[in-house]
């Protein structure tokens, strides 16, 4: 079996999947939650009054109000609202008959950017360091391979995954207003470290057999080692989404996307691992090859 050779498909399959995302990342970017845009969300059940809870909003001073409906009434999202207006917004809520906060959270401008400065920087962080730890593990890897290859083409498989995860959201939100939140950055970067270490599995392998002097090509023995690691990587993710499916269905609406998120992103990780960051190697090393022969 031949994983390497139709590489130039798995490419294809890979730029298939992510190109939607990346068109709905520009065109309408993701969906944040207040916590990256500051505001006043409030949360209310047992009344489907739309006008009555509009109206109650609106005469105490919601700014820049959004409704949007829920399971078991509506959502309300604005600029935020003082104590004395939410105090009287809630004593309102008497006058809508069934009506209850069952949430309230405020966030500040100035705390909602430094929550999206740090995500950005969180991941920009991570991936530098990926990186450099590679670049210093594979540091005695034989030729024709480099140990910063390694690190490049790790990252370059992360930014994949990422894509990947952004853009399902990004659509998501365009479409059924599913937000982002810091939880949402944690699944981001809990994909980044899985996916890293599913390759650094593969890599390792390749290292090994390129130390033993494995007879064949370059293209051989990345083929080779990911032969071998193909049931541990497998069998490793089969029990995490095991696990995450019974969160998902068990977990609750508060990490129900959260854990989607892992789903999404881990299967990304899994197929980059196999059928991307490895045969990025061979490309690597193959075109390295025609430059030297010019």
């Amino acid at each position: 079996m031949n994983l390497i050779k139709p590489r130039k498909w798995w490419y294809i399959i890979s730029l298939i999947i992510i190109t939607p995302g990346i068109i709905s990342l520009i065109l309408f970017g993701l969906k944040p939650s207040i916590d990256f845009t500051g505001g006043t969300l409030i949360e209310i059940e047992g009344t489907k009054d739309r006008a009555k809870i509009e109206a109650l909003a609106k005469n105490n001073h919601f700014e820049n109000l959004v409704v949007a409906e829920t399971d078991g009434g509506y959502s309300l999202r604005s600029k935020p609202i003082t104590e004395e207006s939410h105090k009287k917004f809630k004593e309102g809520l008497v006058s809508v008959s069934g009506a209850k906060e069952v949430r309230v959270e405020t966030v500040g401008p100035s705390v909602s950017r430094e929550i999206t400065n740090r995500a950005f920087i969180s991941i920009a962080l991570a991936s530098f360091l990926i990186v450099v730890y590679l670049a210093y593990a594979f540091r005695k890897v034989p030729k024709p391979a480099k140990s910063l290859e390694f690190g490049i083409t790790a990252v370059i498989a992360l930014l994949h995954d990422t894509l990947v995860l952004l853009g399902v959201f990004s659509l998501l939100g365009h479409f059924f207003g599913i937000e982002v939140d810091p939880l949402f950055i944690t699944a981001v970067l809990t994909v980044i470290g899985f996916s890293v270490h599913d390759t650094i599995i593969i890599y390792d392998r390749i290292r090994e057999n390129l130390i033993k002097g494995e007879p064949g090509t370059f293209e051989w023995v990345v083929n080779k080692s990911i032969i071998e690691r193909l049931p541990r990587t497998f069998s490793t993710s089969a029990l995490v989404w095991i696990m995450l499916l019974v969160l998902y269905i068990f977990g609750g609406e508060t990490i129900k996307f959260f854990v989607l998120a892992l789903v999404i992103g881990i299967f990304s990780g899994t197929y980059s691992s196999i059928f991307n960051a490895s045969p990025l190697l061979v490309t690597w090393q193959n075109f390295k090859q025609k430059r030297s022969h010019r």
